[in-house]
């Protein structure tokens, strides 16, 4: 093929590419997570992996390379090019493929079986653009207990994340068998390592009036009795989940014990139920706040024997 004819190919092929983009952009238009590639520095924040290791070269199936550790803006969930401004490299990368020039291996992070490009974007892209199956790769392996599969979105990992740090809290404290309490969810990762700090907190209190030191088992029950449970009720009676959108009891619950600790030590002596409505009223979300002044307004109205009696007490 002449030199004009390999551009003029390259061309075509990079226009034929943005027009799949396009049209991927366009069907997933309502869920645009679903045509977004991945940031390998987003995951690691989620994952926060140990350690690293070197694979050296393999070869590695194009279909698992997922994200990107610095151009994830450019192409989209299929390593199809989203921006005219790539089509110079691209048609340069896409010429040596019709040349049948040799390309050095691009480079890649693996992390929980899927794999991140670290250097070699327009070589992934243009290889997936042709239907390329396997791509010679140097691999550095981050380590991870947490499997990903390639069609995950960012939240999607972050609440596979959540489920695994969930299932671990459980298995090491037997928090359900002894609260009956398995619904202690969280929306963020690394909430489960907070709670198990503050059981531990509750204990060395509980111990300065002991002969002998607890079991950690009568520290959680203890502390979920007498700390927990009386902030979740507060949160619930006073609808405060309603200034908090798409948030669980338990976050709130971690925000307020650490607002309270402020509040104390700025002011001194300072009540939880206080500190709970100052937390919602400074941090909550304004159409929340009318809904729980709806909400406390209607319980009132339909239940005003229980208020006078809360009242009374």
């Amino acid at each position: 093929m002449s030199v004009s004819g390999i551009q003029l190919q390259a061309s075509s092929d990079f226009s034929r590419a943005r027009g799949k983009a396009f049209l991927s952009r366009i069907q997933h238009f309502l869920d645009t997570d679903r045509d977004r590639l991945l940031s390998f520095n987003d995951v690691k924040e989620i994952l926060r992996p140990k350690n690293q290791v070197y694979r050296g070269t393999r070869a590695v199936p194009i279909k698992l390379i997922i994200g990107s550790e610095g151009r994830y803006r450019d192409f989209n969930k299929y390593f199809l090019p989203r921006s005219d401004h790539l089509r110079s490299r691209w048609e340069r990368v896409d010429q040596a493929r019709i040349r049948d020039i040799t390309l050095p291996p691009v480079q890649l992070y693996e992390i929980g079986g899927v794999y991140f490009v670290r250097d070699g974007n327009h070589r992934v892209s243009v290889a997936r653009a042709q239907g390329v199956e396997f791509i010679d790769a140097e691999v550095t392996s981050l380590a991870s207990e947490i499997s990903i599969k390639a069609s995950m979105t960012g939240d999607e990992l972050r609440e596979s994340l959540i489920a695994y740090e969930k299932k671990i809290f459980y298995e090491k404290t037997n928090f359900g068998e002894l609260t009956g309490d398995y619904n202690l969810d969280f929306t963020a990762p690394g909430r489960y390592d907070e709670i198990y700090n503050h059981i531990l907190v509750h204990k060395y209190f509980l111990n300065q009036t002991e002969r002998e030191e607890i079991p950690f088992s009568q520290a959680l029950v203890s502390w979920y009795n007498s700390v927990y449970r009386p902030i979740i009720g507060i949160i619930r009676e006073q609808w405060l989940l309603a200034n908090f959108p798409r948030r669980s009891a338990s976050d709130l619950y971690v925000w307020i014990v650490k607002h309270w600790d402020f509040l104390k030590k700025k002011y001194g002596v300072y009540s939880l139920a206080e500190a709970a409505l100052d937390f919602s009223r400074k941090y909550g979300h304004s159409r929340g706040r009318l809904f729980r002044f709806l909400a406390l307004l209607a319980e009132r109205i339909f239940n005003p024997a229980e208020n006078r009696n809360t009242k009374k007490g």
